[in-house]
């Protein structure tokens, strides 16, 4: 098994774990003189990672002229259209909210090197990854049952293990779990406000990362994690394929929050 798990104390704990890991990446490619692509995740799990990683960055006057973003996916409305960036649930608007708007101006972050995937040209997002040398670091969550960005599971009966390990960026329709638990974590529980469609950065793309960071807080995340611990990589459990991923961390918090 090639993860190493990490237990940390609580909610904030993990979240200063990840983000002080972040500000090594970005501070080491500084160094080198080379630009550093961070690819970027959303969601309940990120919020306190953001805040304390903006103010990291900040006091310690990083440069972040260099610094390209990739996050992994954005919810669609119905017409193929990403969704309007006002809406509540946009993750470029959480994106903004969280995490770019608390860059000090000084630090010099470029908001045209904020990147999403495209509906319309899916497989740009895949070359333009390629076209980088690939990303320094992915930060990830897990959900529920067990998918990693919107890779949501498939079974074995319909893909390959080493297909799905292959898929690139895509639109996807979204399971019937994510959308209750994202309801729940996002729109007060109505699952009607959720969109049913997303574009997500592909598995392929996510498992070429040079590192990769995994963060779990929710109770209802033990039942995946115990599955990537038994060492079986598999379709129906996505997060499994960081079994495969010759540098990947989980970071668990034992406190858990509330979903």
């Amino acid at each position: 098994m090639n993860i190493k798990w990490i237990k940390a104390a609580d909610y904030e704990v993990m979240s200063s774990i990840a983000a002080l890991r972040i500000v090594s990446v970005i501070e080491q490619n500084n160094r080198s003189g080379k630009p550093t692509h961070l690819g970027l995740a959303t969601g309940k799990t990120m919020i306190l990672l953001y805040s304390l990683l903006a103010d990291m960055l900040n006091k310690r006057e990083v440069d972040l002229t260099q610094l390209h973003t990739y996050n992994l996916d954005e919810y669609m409305s119905d017409d193929r259209c990403l969704l309007d960036i006002m809406h509540p649930l946009s993750y470029r608007r959480y994106m903004t909210e969280n995490l770019f708007q608390g860059f000090k101006p000084d630090r010099g972050f470029n908001t045209r090197n904020i990147n999403f995937p495209d509906p319309n040209c899916p497989e740009d997002y895949d070359r333009l990854i390629a076209d980088a040398g690939g990303l320094d670091f992915q930060l990830l969550g897990i959900g529920f049952n067990g998918h990693i960005a919107f890779n949501e599971p498939i079974s074995e009966e319909l893909i390959a293990a080493e297909d799905f390990a292959q898929l690139p960026t895509r639109i996807v329709g979204l399971k019937e779990l994510t959308i209750k638990t994202n309801a729940g974590l996002a729109a007060n529980g109505n699952t009607a406000e959720v969109p049913t469609k997303a574009i997500t950065m592909g598995m392929k793309s996510i498992l070429e990362t040079r590192e990769i960071m995994l963060l779990a807080c929710f109770e209802e995340q033990e039942r995946p994690l115990a599955e990537i611990r038994r060492g079986r990589v598999t379709p129906y459990l996505p997060a499994s394929y960081l079994l495969k991923h010759n540098n990947s961390t989980i970071v668990v918090s034992k406190e858990k929050i509330k979903s």
